[in-house]
């Protein structure tokens, strides 16, 4: 059983201790701040209540204490927006090299697509030790909002677009045994967004295991079909028709060319522009005729109905093509 705490939980990643660090900058100082606003408070309540035969006094200012008390905030303020802001920063930046993990959430569940993988992980989500993992999340219905309390990490599922959030485990919790059963004190992931009925109830446990113990937990797991999600990719691509209109070495056809794709600017009839990312693709396959390319107005694509292992393995093609 996991020891009741009357502290913060345990910092179990590597974004922890700073965002620790401006939680606590900001607690001791509102503290301080309000013993000597209650305070002072208290002492002019005494010192100057009122009297029996109450005397006028002229109204009067002191420009050195009006700027004093108009400026000072400034100076404690600085270190709460310079923590802040670079918490943010590294909290929404995930570091190169990191593992992908697709999350869907739905009510009232969380499922989790490992690397490789076409068919979800109920409510188990595995990561090892000591690696930064990039956790890529979709909602199936409404609004759900994933968090991990030991991490420190926080972050909305949208229905209809793809947000991300990303942690490093620093400490291990579970081990896996030969059997390929896991078993230790895992942690506890939260739904923290109302979402309907059952919104308590939408619970997922975390294993944070060795690296060797993570492989083998993966290579236990089934992967349709067993290739990287880029060459299954490149099958969808051809086996979908896509490289009638889409060319993957920037010759021009029917649709904009995939090649160099990922990341560009890409402009639109309507005069707006985006870069291109996972949710404009996704939108793109799914929705074509919902943003269309700047000088491909006689193209016409239709739907194509992909469930999220596909459009993921899609995705990570057109980034491949540089």
């Amino acid at each position: 059983m996991k020891e009741a705490t009357v502290q913060l939980p345990r910092q179990m990643s590597t974004l922890a201790a700073e965002v620790d660090l401006t939680y606590y900058y900001i607690f001791w100082l509102s503290v301080v701040l309000f013993v000597a606003i209650i305070g002072t408070s208290v002492v002019f309540l005494i010192k100057y209540r009122a009297s029996k035969n109450p005397q006028a006094t002229p109204p009067g200012h002191h420009d050195i204490l009006e700027l004093f008390w108009t400026f000072a905030p400034i100076i404690l303020l600085i270190p709460m927006f310079h923590y802040g802001f670079k918490g943010y920063v590294k909290a929404m930046v995930a570091p190169a090299g990191s593992i992908e993990v697709r999350v869907k959430g739905k009510q009232w569940a969380w499922d989790f697509y490992y690397p490789g993988q076409s068919e979800p992980v109920p409510g188990e989500l595995v990561v090892p030790i000591g690696q930064p993992m990039k956790m890529v999340m979709s909602s199936e219905d409404v609004l759900h909002s994933f968090f991990i309390p030991e991490f420190r990490v926080k972050r909305d599922l949208v229905p209809g677009m793809y947000t991300s959030l990303w942690f490093e485990a620093t400490e291990i919790t579970s081990t896996l045994g030969a059997d390929g059963k896991l078993s230790g004190e895992p942690l506890d992931l939260f739904c923290t967004e109302y979402c309907g009925l059952s919104h308590s109830l939408m619970l997922a446990t975390v294993h944070i295991v060795s690296v060797e113990d993570y492989k083998r937990y993966i290579e236990g797991l089934d992967r349709v079909p067993n290739i990287a999600p880029e060459l299954w990719g490149k099958q969808l691509y051809e086996k979908n028709g896509c490289n009638a209109c889409h060319s993957v070495d920037g010759t021009a056809l029917v649709g904009p060319t995939f090649k160099g794709a990922f990341g560009r600017l890409e402009h639109f009839e309507d005069g707006t522009s985006v870069n291109i990312d996972e949710n404009y693709i996704r939108e793109s396959i799914l929705r074509p005729q919902a943003k269309i390319v700047k000088g491909y107005t006689n193209a016409t694509m239709p739907p194509f109905v992909l469930n999220d292992a596909k459009l993921d393995a899609v995705i990570a093609y057109i980034k491949s093509l540089k």
